[in-house]
């Protein structure tokens, strides 16, 4: 049995678990808190991932360390050097491979189809900050010094997709309550959206394929939607009332800004939905050998955890 360690537990590390844990491996996850989620059996520890040695210590016998840390917006830019640099120094000192959640932000390009040889070329603070992350990655990678790869993702949503997703529960609350949905992004080009499991099943197949470590990989992804399209087939599928949807003005959304680093930040890309931004996944298809969840399915299944999770409180 491989031992899996996983950094963070928002969005994409508590799915990431929940995959693993399913199919019985074992799982050590790494967070500042250390507290595990009410029910879980799985064990947790309380390090601070940007500790190389502490890491290492915690993740001794781990063959995969999978690094799903995201601090908030408007920290990236001083958070993540240290942050990618002790969970590079934990999988030197283990030997475990590297798999990192990434996003589609360094590449700085919008309205051209993002492949995986794209280089990286972000102007924008944050776009910048993560292409530096795997080109850290990528250079002790070539040094021989560990085995990294690096999963990206569109924009996800899903049964566990928090308060930070532009699909979560800030978009699904208002729609399916048929009530005005106010989005801080425009609707109306199309754009990628990732569903976490799909995330999680990637990043798992990447750290089992010796053929992805070294490179950096796109989700299987569906077909992209529209944000006003993705509202329409999850209204239609819980029987919601059409949707209305209208973004916030930009000089509206400017003036938050002034008040709230992270909308300040979230203004900073949302050209990313003004133009299409969309991502291939056909390289990553064959060499991880994972395929896209159909939006049906999608769709269906972030519906039915969400009325299960609402039964229960």
């Amino acid at each position: 049995m491989a031992r899996h360690v996983v950094l963070g537990k928002g969005a994409v590390g508590s799915t990431l678990v929940n995959v693993l844990a399913g199919r019985g491996e074992s799982v050590l996850v790494v967070s500042r808190s250390g507290r595990p989620a009410a029910g879980s059996d799985v064990e947790h520890a309380a390090v601070d991932v940007a500790d190389g040695a502490a890491l290492a210590r915690a993740a001794r016998g781990a063959d995969v360390i999978y690094n799903c840390v995201n601090p908030p917006y408007h920290r990236w830019v001083s958070d993540w050097p240290a942050l990618i640099s002790g969970a590079l120094d934990a999988a030197a000192a283990t030997g475990a491979v590297l798999v990192t959640a990434g996003n589609l932000y360094g590449y700085g390009t919008h309205g051209a189809v993002m492949t995986e040889d794209l280089p990286l070329r972000a102007t924008e603070s944050k776009g910048a900050a993560r292409a530096a992350v795997w080109h850290e990655a990528e250079r002790r990678h070539r040094l021989g010094e560990l085995r990294a790869t690096e999963v990206r993702a569109g924009d996800y949503l899903g049964p566990l997709a928090d308060s930070q997703a532009h699909a979560g529960p800030r978009f699904l609350d208002p729609l399916l309550a048929g009530k005005v949905v106010r989005t801080v992004v425009a609707v109306d080009q199309p754009h990628s959206w990732t569903y976490l499991p799909d995330f999680a099943h990637a990043m798992v197949a990447a750290g089992a394929t010796a053929e992805a470590w070294g490179s950096a990989w796109h989700v299987p992804t569906a077909e992209p939607l529209t944000f006003r399209e993705l509202a329409g087939r999850f209204a239609a599928a819980a029987g919601a009332p059409e949707p209305r949807m209208r973004p916030v003005p930009p000089a509206a959304l400017r003036a938050l800004g002034l008040v709230s680093p992270l909308i300040r930040e979230i203004a900073a890309v949302s050209d990313h939905f003004s133009a299409p931004f969309v991502m291939s996944t056909e390289a990553s298809q064959k060499v991880l050998g994972t395929t896209a969840t159909p939006w049906s399915v999608a769709v269906t299944d972030t519906l039915a955890a969400r009325a299960a999770s609402r039964a229960t409180v």
